[in-house]
């Protein structure tokens, strides 16, 4: 059978559709397709919900995808250990309570874990926008990347979601958006993001799970953007408490849309 270019194309956009009109009422939608992100999309998507990741970069992983200074090994401890052995991937002992992974391995379970528990997600899309309704967020407004990148005006889409997960890492696109356009108070000391502090690992991966929470009506914060939103520290490779934030998220937002 001689190839057909149009018929290729008709596949791509036919599908494509079908799968963003799937999205466009979530219970879950999570922003950031980096590592707590995709744990918490591959938990919340094997309980039976209905999750899309939107990721406005090209490739998933976040950074997790270049392990320490491009040396694509990445740290855990025997709690993350759990979680990648859990999805398949194999978690080396090093010494004392250290375990190593390969770090395009890792992504690459994440990823498809997510999916084959039926997550949706989509690669290119940034969030320009929430909608709020009484005080709470109930969905994202969207676009493509390379509109945001291009500085065109091109308006957006907008998809309705029971709860949104924030996952952004250092970057909190949500929350800066929710600041600057709405002016929100946040469950925060200040009422504002903290911002993050310098390396101490010790610190950020204990602070990570603690962080991982509600921080405004309908909006949790997990992996980095928890310790950015509250004022802790950043932990460089080591990953165990991304993937546990991930888990803890999902957790604590199953139970709610199980009442």
């Amino acid at each position: 059978m001689a190839l057909d270019e149009v018929k290729i194309t008709q596949a791509i956009v036919e599908r494509f559709t079908e799968k963003l009109k799937e999205a466009l009422e979530l219970d879950v939608a999570v922003v950031g397709a980096g590592p707590s992100g995709l744990m918490a999309a591959y938990k919340l998507a094997k309980e039976g919900f209905k999750v899309a990741i939107f990721e406005r970069k090209l490739s998933i992983g976040g950074g997790m995808w270049g392990g320490g200074m491009m040396f694509n090994e990445i740290v855990v401890q025997e709690e993350g250990a759990r979680l990648l052995k859990e999805i398949g991937v194999e978690a080396r002992p090093w010494q004392e309570d250290y375990y190593t992974a390969d770090s395009v391995e890792t992504v690459c379970a994440l990823g498809y874990a997510a999916r084959k528990a039926g997550a949706m997600i989509f690669n290119l899309i940034s969030v320009e926008d929430v909608m709020v309704r009484k005080d709470r967020v109930v969905g994202l407004v969207i676009n493509w990347t390379a509109v945001e990148m291009g500085g065109l005006h091109v308006d957006p889409l907008a998809i309705r979601s029971k709860y949104v997960v924030e996952s952004t890492g250092h970057e909190l696109s949500v929350l800066h958006i929710m600041q600057k356009k709405l002016g929100v108070q946040l469950m925060t000391p200040s009422g504002k993001i903290e911002g993050e502090k310098s390396l101490w690992a010790d610190v950020a991966e204990t602070t990570t799970l603690e962080n991982t929470r509600e921080v405004f009506p309908g909006v949790f914060v997990a992996g980095m953007a928890a310790n950015a939103t509250f004022g802790s520290y950043r932990m460089g490779p080591i990953f165990g408490g991304m993937l546990l934030s991930g888990e803890k998220v999902a957790q604590e937002i199953a139970a709610r849309l199980k009442k």
